[in-house]
């Protein structure tokens, strides 16, 4: 793999040389088409050990999906590709797994909620780089409710606004996310423990607030509605996320979102 620089910027397929640029990066990334079929693939002896590790892949992938779910309204606020990165973390919570054999392998974050626990959705510009506090926060887990407060935010010193943004406002989401075991199926091979929890999440965010204020106790309560309780088990991980993100006043005098300019993370999960 290559990557080209200059003022050749190819995009697509040029005689088996695949062009394209990757989230997160400027550069073009040039891959060239080849290997073997993919039905040699699927049934040649010699690729078996390949196609355990396919199918454990595919669990990964599908535990990436739920996660970005999970967040909710927080992930347009990354500045990378998200779902390879957790798609990694899926393979690596794979390889704890020493009791199931490699390609039935299970996905227990339910095991290790800390590894997701302040993972910060931005590379370049961290939350705490934007919003110098740590917010308080408050989990009910057998409610499925959580306070996110902020008590107080001196915009002078506390909010980093780099594109001079007029306004801004804090998100924060409550999200679920089952853990994975092996079932072979006719659309995938895995299945989540919890499939009526796993995926779901709910989004608050304040009210647009200056970006030249002194600001008193903004506070956000995420919550599930009451019929989801008795759903909840041991094998789902309940993530609470905060987010900042910038405003300006777009067409037709309403306040909107600008694209990229915040930044979020997971605080905590229970």
């Amino acid at each position: 793999m290559a990557k080209v620089n200059g003022i050749f910027q190819p995009n697509g397929t040029i005689q088996g040389m695949t062009f394209y640029k990757a989230t997160g990066s400027d550069k073009i990334i040039m891959r060239k088409k080849g290997g073997p079929k993919k039905g040699r693939i699927a049934t040649g002896k010699e690729f078996e050990k390949l196609r355990k590790h396919q199918s454990e892949w595919g669990g990964c992938v599908q535990l990436a999906r739920y996660i970005r779910t999970a967040v909710g309204d927080l992930y347009p606020m990354s500045d990378h590709n998200l779902s390879s990165a957790w798609t990694g973390l899926g393979k690596k919570l794979m390889g704890l797994d020493t009791t199931n054999e490699v390609g039935v392998r299970a996905i227990k974050l339910s095991s290790y909620k800390q590894a997701l626990i302040d993972y910060n959705f931005c590379r370049k510009k961290p939350l705490i780089s934007i919003l110098r506090l740590v917010p308080e926060f408050e989990i009910e887990r057998e409610n499925l409710h959580a306070v996110v407060r902020y008590p107080r935010i001196n915009t002078a010193t506390d909010l980093v606004n780099g594109g001079n943004r007029p306004y801004f406002r804090i998100v924060g989401s409550l999200g679920c996310v089952s853990d994975l075991q092996f079932e072979k199926s006719l659309f995938s091979n895995y299945r989540e423990a919890n499939n009526q929890l796993n995926g779901l999440s709910v989004s608050v965010a304040s009210n647009w607030l200056s970006t030249n204020d002194l600001l008193q106790n903004i506070e956000l309560r995420p919550a599930f509605e009451e019929k989801y309780k008795e759903l909840l088990t041991a094998d789902i991980s309940v993530l609470l996320c905060v987010g900042v993100e910038f405003g300006a006043v777009g067409f037709g005098g309403q306040i909107e979102a600008v694209k990229r300019s915040g930044a979020a993370k997971i605080i905590a999960v229970l």
